[in-house]
């Protein structure tokens, strides 16, 4: 049932997709080059259009780049939503456990330690050291795990070991020359136009292994939202949840982050403006939320970044951060005069 003065949920959730739609049409036909809905349609359709070029432009540029940010903002914002619930931190994210910080650690160890390991990798040398550094962040939380049983103390694991690996990557940046910094500032930057479309099935495939992994757990986040004492005695496995919960949130954020660089912000607000909009902590309801308004708002930051009309840009990761800020200064200022943020 619908709240009063509220739609109902089928007609927010259209109202979602048909935003979704026009976020991905405007961001393939704006940016430097204006092409008309028509042409772009006729390209999508495989016919054929007057300017060549357009279609260029189109299929090896802005149609990837913008599925990849469907692909992106969906996860992120998954990943958030199961880690503020998991901790109980309305400020968590699907970065809370390090992940972010294990990728940049292994982009870092080969942009900055060394150029000729960046060259033999090859195009996919960045991409496969932020595997590696996910990776092996997600293995040291998955065997310390077992020896914790607070989350609180799992959630402090995961601040210091973005601490730790953060401090060797400023290391290696004061040891870095100006050519190398520059290659790895430029990644920190994020971009989803830099992702080649062998990059996105393979982007795609990851985001879909962890997406369903977090469709299983719908019913225990329900659980988790009234404590995890009260999850166990309503019998759920929570050492086997949490477990299944950040493996899902590391496939997730780590895809993202190892093919897209680290986006920020997106995956502590879509959550937040779900359950805003939908008036609901149920889980069930904030999974396909999270989806398409995770994917229409990195559409939306994507769009912006490439400054329409001009043959400028901005950091992706500076346009996410000024969307994502206000939600998260609505979150403190919301929670301080105890309306709550998460409900």
């Amino acid at each position: 049932m619908a709240s009063p003065g509220r739609l109902p949920r089928p007609l927010l959730f259209a109202f979602l997709a048909v935003l979704c739609g026009l976020a991905f049409l405007l961001d393939i036909a704006l940016g430097s080059v204006t092409i008309p809905f028509e042409e772009i349609v006729t390209i999508l359709a495989g016919g054929e259009t007057g300017h060549p070029s357009w279609r260029s432009i189109v299929v090896d540029l802005r149609l990837p780049g913008a599925l990849t940010a469907l692909c992106a903002g969906a996860a992120l914002a998954l990943g958030g939503l199961q880690m503020q619930t998991l901790f109980q931190n309305p400020l968590a994210g699907p970065y809370v456990l390090g992940i972010n910080a294990g990728a940049s650690l292994g982009v870092a160890l080969v942009v900055l330690a060394s150029s000729l390991a960046a060259s033999a990798a090859g195009i996919y040398g960045t991409t496969i050291a932020a595997c590696l550094g996910s990776a092996l962040v997600l293995a040291v939380v998955l065997w310390v795990a077992r020896y914790l049983r607070s989350n609180m103390a799992l959630l402090l694991l995961g601040v210091m070991l973005g601490y730790a690996t953060q401090a060797l990557v400023s290391i290696l940046m004061h040891l870095s020359s100006a050519q190398q910094l520059q290659s790895y500032i430029l990644w920190s930057f994020g971009s989803f136009r830099s992702v080649t479309w062998e990059e996105l099935a393979l982007l795609g495939g990851v985001v879909m292994l962890g997406a369903a992994a977090a469709g299983t757990q719908l019913k225990g986040l329900n659980l988790l939202l009234l404590g995890e004492r009260y999850a166990r005695t309503m019998g759920l496995e929570t050492a086997r949840t949490r477990a299944l919960l950040i493996v899902s949130t590391a496939l997730l954020a780590g895809g993202v982050t190892a093919f897209c660089g680290p986006i920020a912000f997106l995956g502590v607000a879509i959550p937040h403006l779900c359950r805003g909009l939908f008036a609901t902590g149920d889980h069930r309801v904030l999974f396909p939320a999270c989806v398409l308004l995770g994917g229409t708002v990195a559409l939306a930051a994507d769009l912006l970044s490439q400054l329409p009309g001009t043959p400028l840009s901005l950091p992706l990761n500076a346009v996410t951060s000024l969307i994502g800020a206000p939600v998260v200064i609505w979150i403190l200022v919301s929670s301080r005069s105890g309306k709550g943020a998460v409900e």
